[in-house]
């Protein structure tokens, strides 16, 4: 059997690696500049105090390298919210189990209907997201709603509660091409203290998701940190490091990264550490030297100016006209709306046909630009927004693979 980045991570030197973060001279940040294949010390160099002297070099070798590899193009993407019903109590989720919000699961029929309405603006490439409930997010669930979209859907990726394998591989065979799985928080500590109950508890079993996942078929995995939990040049250490142990072990599927950033939510949680707009623009350009081929994918999150600043600089994928409350596109779902709190459901009296309660978000959005807005900005700024780059068309038969 491979080896895990359980393993691995358990032995990774990170606190040496982060006391170079902090102290790296200018001579070791030039030099790290001028490799070509960087170390996880490398990395950290990239990361330090002295490297923000360098910020324009940094940022003009990240955007080299993005070009080379990926040129000038933007992947655009929409997630599209199933159900905000958890079982989880993480402390810095709009979803989380205690919160008091106004809930909802989406029919098929209705997400087939928002489906249907991100198709109108353009979008061929969408994220399926819901917070973990066995009793209304099954595989068997999920395995519908893939099925309901794969004949007017060419990519669909998902983000839900971490699965065996073996509950992974019906997804692939309905349709989903790829897997989102955030460890939220790679210290162990801070992590133990945001998930009070739920199974998002199990640190290591959510840290293994990828590789279940990659085993199942999944093309496409996408991991990343939520940065404001802990200390930003930690996190993007554990993440690169990481993201650099999936190159090697799951090699058959594309691998992207994210670095989204605390937003406003029910429950009102703060931010433990600051990570301001300069070190986001520091860590993306490391990252991007450290890992040349991995996809950067940039949430609407960030607020409109900042990314368009950041395009250049290392991001492949974007999403745009993002809604984060199951319904969100079209209003589907206010009818069947109910309150929970303490895990206890209320239903909605007086919610009725027409009214205009909708479910609860899991943040606020930053850039409220509709699609095409985003779209003619990364054409402006001299990039071209990709909305469909995959069909499932493109594959063999199954005549044609056994010849």
């Amino acid at each position: 059997m491979p080896v895990s980045f359980v393993e691995q991570f358990n032995q990774l030197p990170i606190k040496g690696l982060c006391q170079k973060a902090k102290e790296a001279s200018e001579l070791e940040v030039s030099a790290a500049l001028a490799k070509d294949n960087l170390k996880l010390k490398d990395l950290a160099v990239l990361l330090s105090p002295r490297a923000r002297n360098k910020l324009e070099s940094l940022a003009k070798s990240s955007n080299r390298i993005t070009q080379q590899r990926f040129g000038k193009v933007i992947r655009l993407f929409a997630p599209l919210y199933l159900s905000n019903e958890c079982i989880n109590n993480c402390v810095y989720c709009g979803f989380s189990r205690d919160n008091p919000i106004l809930r909802v699961t989406l029919s098929t029929n209705e997400v087939v209907q928002e489906a249907s309405a991100l198709a109108s603006q353009g979008f061929r490439n969408i994220l399926l997201v819901a917070g973990e409930h066995p009793k209304f997010v099954s595989s068997g669930y999920m395995a519908d709603c893939v099925k309901s979209l794969r004949n007017k859907t060419p990519s669909i990726s998902l983000e839900v509660g971490p699965m065996e394998r073996e509950e992974y591989a019906p997804l692939v065979h309905s349709g989903a091409e790829g897997l989102v799985v955030y460890q939220e928080t790679y210290d162990r500590t801070v992590y133990a203290k945001m998930h009070t109950s739920g199974p998002k508890k199990n640190f290591d079993w959510r840290l293994e998701t990828p590789e279940r996942a990659h085993d199942a078929g999944f093309r496409r995995l996408g991991i990343g940190a939520l940065f404001g939990l802990s200390d930003w040049r930690y996190e993007t250490i554990c993440l690169a490091a990481h993201a650099e142990h999936l190159l090697r072990r799951c090699w058959k599927s594309q691998l992207t990264i994210s670095l989204p950033r605390l937003r406003p939510c029910a429950g009102e949680f703060q931010p433990l550490s600051n990570f301001n707009d300069i070190d986001l623009v520091q860590a993306i350009c490391a990252l991007r030297l450290f890992l040349p081929d991995v996809g950067i994918v940039l949430s609407t999150r960030e607020p409109a100016n900042l990314r368009n600043q950041l395009i250049p600089l290392g991001i492949t994928t974007m999403s745009a006209g993002s809604h984060t409350e199951p319904g969100g596109y079209t209003g589907a779902g206010n009818n069947n709306l109910h309150y929970t709190e303490r895990g206890n459901i209320r239903e909605l009296k007086e919610n009725t046909k027409g009214s205009e309660t909708k479910a609860t978000g899991q943040f606020d959005i930053a850039d409220e630009r509709c699609p095409k807005t985003v779209a003619k900005t990364i054409s402006d700024l001299g990039y071209e927004p990709v909305w469909k780059d995959w069909d499932t068309s493109i594959l063999p038969n199954e005549k044609e693979a056994t010849q």
